[in-house]
């Protein structure tokens, strides 16, 4: 039995991390916003190169729990407030990418891909791809990243065009979406059984057995979603009644006049060619 756990180079997962860090570094001006891109890149070092990342992978449930969550709740809602507005417009701008953005940032949409995607991003047969393959492992951990930007779409209004909810909508999507964000964590707690058979050597590294690793996992993903989510909620619906801001209003901002604009252009130009056609 391994007591030790072995160093694995993560060189795929750094070399994501310091790309991404030097494209935001030459897009970005901003010092606060290069600050938030930092944060989120040495969160994401973290939990995803040695040790964290090896247990994570293939030892320990929990461990790849604690890995999800800061990638979620911490590494995604940095990524996208260190995006420029400007960038954000350019990125989204084309017609399908405007469509399925637009869709995401609707509460009810990205929470039902946030619990359908995350579920089966941890479903047996791809914990077990994760485990046994440096393909799967780098797979699903963009998966993660990718779940973590839709979750906190809605609550960030950051999308330009897209549905921006007022502040008591964000506090609510929050709540709500912290039920959601860990939806297997009941079946580890009460199953009589380890449902995960590649992830191993938990009792020689851990000193805890496979069924006590991933109940530990279970209640590790309750309180590590509902703890910080719901201190943002209240966060978001407190500042906004210190600011005076009106909790039911929803903001308008000058990128979201524009991308209208570019809808309502794209409309004329569908109609023009309908009519040319008929």
């Amino acid at each position: 039995m391994t007591s030790l756990l072995p160093f694995r180079w993560h060189l795929a997962e750094v070399l994501f991390i310091v790309a991404a860090g030097v494209a935001h570094h030459v897009v970005v001006s901003s010092k606060r916003e290069r600050r938030l891109v930092r944060y989120a890149l040495l969160a994401l070092l973290a939990v995803t190169v040695w040790p964290m990342g090896d247990l994570a992978s293939s030892v320990s449930l929990t461990a790849a729990t604690i890995q999800r969550l800061a990638i979620m709740l911490l590494v995604a809602p940095l990524l996208l407030m260190a995006t420029p507005t400007k960038v954000l417009s350019r990125v989204t701008r084309p017609r399908a990418v405007d469509a399925v953005t637009r869709v995401l940032a609707h509460p009810g949409p990205a929470m039902a891909v946030v619990t359908v995607v995350g579920t089966l991003t941890l479903t047996s047969p791809v914990v077990d791809w994760g485990a046994r393959s440096a393909i799967g492992r780098a797979v699903i951990l963009f998966v993660v990243l990718a779940v973590g930007l839709i979750l906190w779409i809605p609550a960030l209004g950051v999308m330009p065009g897209a549905k921006r909810l007022s502040p008591v909508g964000r506090a609510g999507y929050l709540f709500a979406s912290s039920l959601v964000v860990t939806s297997l964590s009941f079946v580890w707690i009460f199953s009589r059984h380890s449902l995960y058979p590649a992830l191993h050597h938990q009792y020689a590294l851990l000193h805890m057995t496979p069924l006590l690793d991933q109940q530990l996992a279970g209640f590790v993903a309750k309180f590590g979603a509902y703890a910080p989510m719901w201190a943002i909620a209240f966060t978001i619906f407190s500042r906004a009644e210190e600011e005076g801001t009106p909790t039911e209003e929803t903001p308008l901002h000058w990128a979201d006049v524009e991308r209208q604009l570019l809808r309502v252009d794209r409309q004329r130009e569908r109609a023009l060619r309908r009519h040319q056609l008929e």
